[in-house]
């Protein structure tokens, strides 16, 4: 085994020639047993392995810098520097992260799981370097779908004209999650498919190689013209507009060349882009054929690539499913994504209605002021984005949406804790969206109630906002499926000592732990505070006189938690009050269940604190 001699690059540079594809195929080997059984991204990693031993064999890394945009094809990264022991915790509760962590190895240079970032993180990092005269090499690796991104070409544009010594190299496989959509994906696929360019490298260099005598020396002469040459056979001026010495399209299957082009690059005192060609999903076939199902995927079957158990209810589908059904009816109904079609339940709505679904790519900001003009001329967008990365559109929903009082809908995916860690986690939505003027603010426990809110949502002339999570995960009867939403809080459990107030998902571990402190005589109302933009004020009202508890898969600061206190202390209420939600930074990361115990949000943890706090009360 290759793999097991591999602590860090210093080990990978001293491979033989003949030892690298066999640590090629011993990595894939190794993420596609790991990911198998805990999950993770995979068609991702499985692309770049060749690419990842050429980086660690080009550059002195943890000395030179290497920035992984996104983050999620960082698995052969991590096997190489030592974390290969580990590996198998890999996004387990307590084990390694599913991405670069800088608290987790010093071969992290910057911690990612957002798109578009590296370039920029990568800059500032050159310039830290120059600023204290340091002489190691910056390298961001940056897929083509994050090319969608419009703060790429801000940081592009900045390095470039600046003229940074740093290096970014283009992983170029034609993907984000979905398929790239945009001009630049088209671009890239003109570059990349530039067969001329491609076999005049391998016709010419075979043919001087095969020269008597002065073979070599020709060859070698070709290897140093071959870029101006390659301006004939492809027609590139993007990066060299930006002010980037572009290097490529090269194959990434070729370790020998990634190595050597690598190599020179670090040699250049200019900004150098290198455009990798690479496959997602290279060495699986399943993950061949269907890159974006094993993009990010539960465990699986390795001989069929199929989960191996079914996944809960899809709140995602069921939100397209209504849509669906809606825009059979109302012509102006679009949805609009951000490289996500699949992932928020879209897929369906693109098949019947493939010109009223836009997906942007990774561009969350253009998504929203787009939907905001849609809005403007008549139409009603419905905007599917996850939870974690609707954050990076905060200003263009309060200006260009809230404050016009336009009626876009946000579908808000992915709500509450989730498996990836601190870069995905969706706890952070109710704080900021209730910052938003005029934004009415829903959380949804089941596939049913999700439904309902999306058809009053048409009712309204005004945005709304509707946060959920991946899967139903209780099945509890909050709104029943023939009757029409209104904004009030349904009572779901009669109980005479104190009343909790649950959003969203967390209706179900509010039920649960209710029927535990029943057993200790403490009886619980239970009420679903699905809409907390605008809040209940009839049920608040009514509840003045009772002991209060919230409870909320966020953070406590900016949502519910912090609701209920600003309204009861502004209408002179002194009752006890406890507030559940997350504290703070949630990095956690890993199966559900565990961050909820871990953050004393699962029944068992709730009821414990809840009569804890009761009988504190009483004191």
């Amino acid at each position: 085994m290759v793999l097991e001699r591999i602590h860090s690059s210093e080990d990978v540079k001293r491979l033989s020639s003949k030892e690298l594809p066999v640590l090629a195929q011993e990595l894939r080997a190794r993420i596609i047993d790991s990911v198998s059984r805990n999950g993770g991204h995979l068609a991702s990693n499985l692309g770049v392995v060749e690419l990842t031993i050429a980086l660690h064999r080009a550059f002195d890394f943890p000395k030179d810098a290497l920035i992984f945009d996104v983050g999620h094809q960082c698995y052969a990264h991590k096997l190489l520097t030592g974390r290969a022991d580990s590996f198998d915790t890999l996004r387990q509760f307590g084990g390694l992260a599913g991405f670069p962590r800088r608290e987790e190895s010093p071969y992290d240079a910057f911690d990612t799981g957002h798109a578009s970032t590296a370039i920029s993180a990568a800059a500032g990092m050159a310039r830290a370097r120059d600023l204290v005269g340091g002489s190691q090499s910056v390298v961001a690796v940056v897929g083509d779908g994050a090319l969608t991104g419009g703060m790429c070409y801000e940081a592009l544009s900045d390095a470039g004209s600046s003229k940074l010594r740093m290096i970014v190299v283009l992983n170029d496989n034609g993907m984000s999650i979905s398929r790239n959509v945009g001009a630049v994906s088209r671009y890239l696929t003109h570059m990349r498919s530039s067969k001329g360019w491609f076999e005049a490298k391998h016709v010419v260099g075979d043919f001087l190689r095969r020269i008597p005598v002065v073979g070599n020396s020709l060859h070698a002469f070709f290897q140093r013209i071959k870029n101006s040459l390659r301006n004939i056979f492809v027609q590139d001026r993007l990066f060299d507009s930006l002010g980037f010495h572009y290097l490529g399209p090269v194959d990434g299957r070729d370790i020998t060349g990634l190595e050597r082009l690598f190599r020179r690059a670090r040699q250049l005192d200019e900004p150098v882009l290198i455009h990798v060609v690479t496959k997602k999903g290279r060495g699986y076939s399943q993950a061949e054929s269907d890159p974006t199902r094993l993009h990010g995927t539960p465990p699986f079957d390795v001989h069929t690539g199929e989960p191996l158990s079914p996944a809960g209810k899809s709140m995602g589908k069921a939100a397209g499913d209504a849509l669906c059904a809606m825009a059979a009816a109302d012509s102006r109904i679009v949805a609009v994504t951000a490289a996500m079609t699949g992932s928020t339940g879209l897929g369906e709505f693109a098949s019947r209605y493939p010109d009223r679904l836009y997906d942007v790519g990774i561009a969350e900001e253009h998504a929203v002021t787009m939907a905001a003009g849609l809005a403007a001329g008549g139409a009603r967008p419905f905007v599917a984005i996850y939870d974690s990365f609707l954050q990076r559109a905060y200003d263009q929903i309060l200006l260009d949406v809230c404050e016009q009082h336009l009626p876009v809908c946000f579908l808000v995916d992915r709500a509450g804790l989730i498996e990836d860690g601190v870069t995905h986690q969706g706890v952070y939505g109710n704080a900021f969206l209730t910052q938003m003027p005029g934004l009415t603010v829903l959380n949804a426990a089941t596939c049913d109630e999700l439904q309902a809110m999306i058809r009053y949502a048409l009712t309204l002339d005004a945005p709304v906002a509707i946060r959920y999570g991946k899967t139903e995960t209780e099945n509890v009867a909050v709104w029943p499926r023939e009757k029409p939403y209104a904004p009030m809080w349904p009572l779901l459990r009669t109980g005479d000592e104190l009343a909790i107030l649950a959003c969203g998902a967390m209706v179900g571990q509010a039920m649960r732990a209710a029927e535990l402190l029943d057993q200790q005589s403490l009886r619980c109302a239970v009420y679903a505070a699905d809409c907390i933009q605008p809040l209940d004020e009839n049920v608040l009202n009514q509840l003045k006189d009772s002991k209060l508890v919230t409870l909320e898969e966020g953070v406590v600061s900016g949502g519910l938690s912090s609701l209920v206190p600003a309204w009861r202390a502004a209408h002179g209420v002194c009752k006890p009050l406890l507030t559940l939600g997350v504290e703070g930074l949630c990095a956690t990361q890993g199966d559900h269940t565990l961050q909820l115990r871990a953050q004393g949000l699962d029944a068992e943890s709730v009821a414990r604190r809840i009569a804890q706090w009761n009988k504190e009360s009483k004191a």
